[in-house]
């Protein structure tokens, strides 16, 4: 299969296909990337997201918590070492940019996703300087074959990876949804939360299974070996083991209050 170049966006969280990503973006190299963009024709402003495996989604200040008396490390792999491609999985998911707009007004969050992505403030940015509210949607996966650090921001060269159904897809997604609805009850029960009704699960496998990954309250690890799964089958096979596991520990808890606060880092901020 031929290779592509991509523009790269690492992140502490798993894009999959369909799934729609918002995004806050100051960082000086991320800026550029929305620019160069933005200069594309609208079908053209695709971006790959990959999962952090070691490193940080903005630069640190400095070693430990920020320090905003310092100047922030720069350049295109700055917060993740000498060869950044070791500091990612390597199956990650085409981004398309729906929409990019430009703000202005004091830097905030560097990375705001539906994961609760770190971040730091930005002290290299110009008096009045502005950032980009991006909204993009995942629509393939890939496998990031390298990475180039030598431009304004990370390149990947990355293989699109083609998308089968697998052996018996139709019976485990039946059984998939049994499951969700069972865990999103327990899940609303330890959490002391109404559970709305009547949101129907899509019927086609493929798209069901990135809907469950995307909604279920595991960790990185979990959701990247959901979007790395060699098909759709083996997706839902390891969903209803996964969503069998979690409803069973749920039970057997009193409550879960701040179940995500266990599940994901916390910002330093």
């Amino acid at each position: 299969m031929t290779s592509v170049r991509l523009p790269l966006f690492p992140l502490n969280s798993v894009l999959f296909p369909g799934l729609v990503l918002p995004l806050n973006v100051f960082e000086a190299r991320y800026r550029a990337m929305m620019r160069d963009l933005l200069a594309l024709p609208e079908d053209e402003r695709r971006f790959g997201v990959v999962a952090i495996r070691d490193g940080r989604e903005v630069a640190p200040s400095a070693p430990g918590l920020p320090d905003s008396t310092a100047l922030p490390a720069d350049g295109p792999g700055a917060g993740f070492g000498p060869d950044p491609i070791s500091a990612f999985h390597t199956v990650g998911c085409v981004a398309d940019a729906a929409t990019i707009r430009e703000k202005s007004g004091a830097p905030g969050s560097a990375l705001a996703s539906d994961e609760g992505a770190e971040a730091a403030a930005d002290a290299t940015l110009s008096p009045g300087a502005g950032g980009y509210e991006v909204l993009a949607t995942g629509t393939t996966r890939f496998k990031l074959l390298s990475v180039d650090a030598s431009g304004p921001y990370l390149m990947g060269e990355v293989e699109e990876l083609a998308e089968t159904e697998g052996e018996g897809a139709g019976a485990l997604a039946s059984g998939v949804v049994r499951a969700f609805r069972t865990y999103q009850k327990r899940l609303a029960w330890a959490n002391e939360r109404t559970l709305s009704g009547g949101q129907d699960l899509p019927g086609e496998p493929s798209v069901l299974s990135y809907l469950v990954a995307a909604a279920a309250v595991l960790d990185i690890p979990a959701k990247q070996r959901l979007l790395e799964a060699p098909d759709v089958a083996s997706r839902l096979t390891q969903e209803l083991k996964l969503l069998r596991q979690e409803t069973a520990v749920i039970g057997k808890l009193p409550s879960l209050p701040a179940v995500d606060l266990t599940r994901h880092p916390t910002s330093p901020n």
